[in-house]
């Protein structure tokens, strides 16, 4: 077993263990390797998502543009799940972007092959609803930080749920996430220039 099929089996056996025949049919279905160069989509706006990918190696940001700005939404690293959930879910055309930051390794399921485990194990769909509610969890944590946290508090805040974030994504792209400017970001964070 390769590296990142383990990490990936401990992401779906985080909270539920899967039995040995669940986890190898999930690995028989992770086979279609992706490769993005620095700056390259994985998805654009409009287009259906139609994968959820595993980054085995690298980085990625998610952003949807609004007026003549892009907010930034979210970033994925080495061993996490990414896609656009909303047109993976609902599948619809993305409203988001999905753009490499470096070169990017990622391992992909079609959401059919995916969706189609469901019915043979349902270990594999009782531990991907438990990661979408953790995903859920996150999301409102971050819309109550938006919504009622100083600048200082959603930096500190980032810093002790994702500390890796300042090592590998551009300030500018962090800056946008917590919904300030640079120079504000700069300010709080004035020791990483």
């Amino acid at each position: 077993m390769q590296p990142w099929q383990e990490k990936l089996l401990r992401i779906f056996g985080s909270n539920t263990p899967l039995p040995a025949d669940a986890q190898q049919a999930l690995l028989d279905h992770w086979k279609h390797p992706v490769k993005l160069k620095r700056h390259q989509f994985l998805i654009e706006k409009d287009q259906t998502e139609t994968n959820l990918f595993y980054i085995i190696e690298g980085s990625v940001r998610i952003y949807f543009p609004h007026n003549d700005e892009e907010i930034c939404v979210g970033f994925g690293y080495d061993n996490s799940l990414i896609c656009s959930y909303p047109s993976f879910i609902r599948n619809q055309p993305s409203t988001y972007y999905i753009q490499a930051l470096s070169a990017t390794s990622l391992m992909s399921i079609r959401k059919v092959d995916f969706y189609d485990l469901f019915s043979s194990f349902r270990k594999i769909e009782t531990a991907w609803r438990e990661l979408q509610e953790e995903a859920l969890m996150g999301k409102i944590e971050r819309e109550t930080e938006m919504l009622t946290f100083t600048p200082e508090e959603r930096y500190q805040r980032l810093i002790q749920r994702s500390p890796k974030v300042f090592q590998i994504i551009p300030r500018k792209y962090i800056a946008s996430y917590l919904r300030m400017s640079p120079e504000t970001l700069s300010r709080i964070r004035p020791e990483k220039s």
